[in-house]
């Protein structure tokens, strides 16, 4: 059976760990730096590192923060934010980043997810993709979730794979914040369409949303969340003892 993992998320916003629901109503939570080094040591198997405001407004991922984070985690890191060109992956990989996130880069230059996996390999270009419910139909959305591209969701995210992303992660809009559960039916839609690991993004709210999650999609490779581990509501040790019991491999 394969290793499920448990992957928390640093949304950042003017050098801040951020937390709000559909995208919205964010509030400070903590240093990036701290939580990185927590989450490092207490069993997170990767961690996700987002400038959530970069491409809003039209600027790079700092930098600083970021070298500070890498330097101090020992974990797989992925990051992402203001992701437009070749230079940026480079910039990005070397304060650290073991991955690089691309999203609304990726809508404004289709080609640049072909050119990154052919310069950096399949597994370092990580598609993130923001989806909502639009009139029945799943659209993706660029600029952190303020822009609605028209474009369908399962389409574009397949398109991507077949262009050299190595990894998926889906962040559904819906969900985001609410603490409700995963959206397994978004979730389900795209493991069918793509054979690279899936990582599920949004609403959850406790251990057993994550059971859920690995049972129902079991396509799904990884689980990804912030509110539930930023304020302390379940601890990463837990929620892997949790899964253990009810069949979910595990690293422990």
């Amino acid at each position: 059976m394969i290793t499920k993992r448990i992957i928390p998320c640093l949304d950042v916003k003017d050098g801040k760990v951020v937390k709000g629901i559909n995208f919205k109503g964010l509030r400070d939570v903590s240093s990036p730096v701290a939580l990185a080094e927590h989450y490092s040591s207490c069993g997170a198997d990767e961690l996700v590192f987002y400038d959530i405001t970069a491409s809003a407004e039209n600027r790079r991922l700092f930098t600083d923060i970021l070298t500070e984070t890498a330097s101090r985690v020992f974990i797989p890191l992925t990051v992402g934010g203001g992701i437009n060109t070749i230079s940026d992956f480079e910039r990005v990989l070397s304060c650290g980043a073991d991955k690089v996130s691309i999203n609304s880069g990726a809508i404004r230059n289709p080609a640049l997810v072909a050119q990154a996996a052919k310069i950096y390999g399949n597994q370092c270009v990580v598609l993130s993709a923001d989806v909502k419910r639009v009139d029945g139909s799943f659209h993706v959305f660029s600029h952190g979730g303020r822009y609605d591209t028209g474009m369908e969701a399962i389409g574009w995210i397949k398109k991507c794979v077949s262009e050299g992303a190595g990894e998926v992660v889906v962040n559904s809009i819906d969900t985001d914040g609410v603490k409700k559960g995963f959206d397994l039916e978004l979730l389900e839609k795209v493991c069918a369409a793509v054979t690279v690991p899936v990582i599920a993004s949004g609403g959850a709210g406790c251990a057993a949303d994550f059971i859920e999650l690995f049972k129902r999609v079991p396509g799904v490779d990884a689980g990804l969340a912030a509110s539930i581990f930023h304020f302390g509501e379940i601890e990463i040790s837990e929620l892997k003892k949790v899964m253990l019991k009810n069949g979910i491999e595990a690293r422990i």
